[in-house]
């Protein structure tokens, strides 16, 4: 019998596929090839199995996919793909939460080096300019000790970084659409109504998934309500934030900084006024990029599609 055939249109671990390659006809490709809807659609007919991280998975090219069974996230999000579609033509769609961990360090990377200013000190004392001892006082930052962490979206990432805050010894607040009481019993977090949230936190860390009522979040309004000092780190998704009103914000002094990871658009243009402020860090969207991440992640993606193709029912699905 003929091996089902499996797109994998992401960069994975090469022992992974070697195990994907054992039950399933693969064929790799770059994930920029299938970027573009039409694209996809050219090629998508021909498979039961997708593994992927962001080409877009929306009606018209999940009903093109006559044969497709399951389409594997590579990652946790799966705002790029029409779940309820999906659910209509029997596919899985399936995540991979194995990067919980390595995203939120990287969030707290992000609140470190914004409130002690690392990259501009960095470039400040790579390109020479670090002359004498006075000049240490250029690059001046705030403590994150003994400060408020506001956590938005207390989930499986959004737990682990109030974890960290508390080993920071942070006083940690969180806004969340359920409450977590177990953290709460255990004295981790304290919960806030998200405006309380907004006016209480010197730092805010953003751990949302994008959804019809997260998008737009924290807009003008929100971060009006936020402390002129507050430090505001995104690695979730990017529209959760309206970027116009966070430069504005930025720009205009209504919150101090601003950690990022994620953008509206991605790659964010070249042109985006957020490029000309001092008072940001940016990343390219690197927050589970670990070599150990990336591998947990496509075992998890690989075994998630072959339970499917098997008949059986995935480790983690969302349908």
């Amino acid at each position: 019998m003929a091996k089902p055939k499996v797109l994998v249109g992401v960069a994975i671990n090469e022992d992974a596929v070697k195990r994907l390659k054992d039950e399933a006809d693969v064929d790799v490709v770059e994930e920029s090839a299938i970027q573009a809807k039409d694209k996809l659609l050219e090629i998508i007919g021909n498979y039961e199995g997708v593994i992927v991280a962001l080409p877009p998975f929306d009606r018209e090219v999940i009903a093109a996919a006559k044969k497709l069974k399951v389409i594997s996230r590579h990652g946790v999000g799966y705002d790029n793909v029409d779940v309820e579609a999906a659910k209509k033509h029997g596919i899985y769609v399936t995540i991979t939460p194995a990067l919980s961990e390595t995203v939120a360090d990287m969030a707290f990377a992000l609140l470190l080096a914004t409130a002690r200013k690392v990259p501009q000190a960095h470039i400040y004392v790579k390109n020479g300019q670090w002359k004498e001892r006075a000049d240490r006082r250029v690059y001046m930052g705030v403590d994150v000790f003994g400060k408020t962490l506001g956590v938005i979206g207390l989930g499986r990432i959004g737990s682990f970084v109030a974890k960290r805050g508390r080993g920071f010894d942070m006083n940690v607040i969180y806004y969340d659409a359920i409450r977590n009481r177990k953290l709460e019993e255990e004295r981790v977090v304290e919960y806030r109504p998200l405006r309380q949230l907004l006016t209480e936190a010197d730092f805010i860390s953003i751990h949302t998934p994008l959804t019809k009522e997260t998008r737009g979040l924290i807009g003008e309004e929100e971060l009006k309500a936020m402390k002129r000092s507050v430090i505001l780190v995104n690695t979730s998704r990017g529209p959760v934030i309206n970027e116009k009103a966070l430069y504005r914000a930025l720009k205009e002094g209504w919150i101090a900084a601003a950690g990022l990871d994620v953008f509206e658009d991605e790659p964010i243009h070249p042109d985006s006024p957020l490029l000309t402020l001092d008072n940001v860090v940016f990343t390219p969207h690197i927050a589970g990029s670990t070599w150990e991440c990336r591998r947990r992640c496509a075992l998890m993606a690989i075994e998630n599609t072959l339970r499917v193709l098997r008949g059986e029912k995935p480790l983690y699905s969302v349908t």
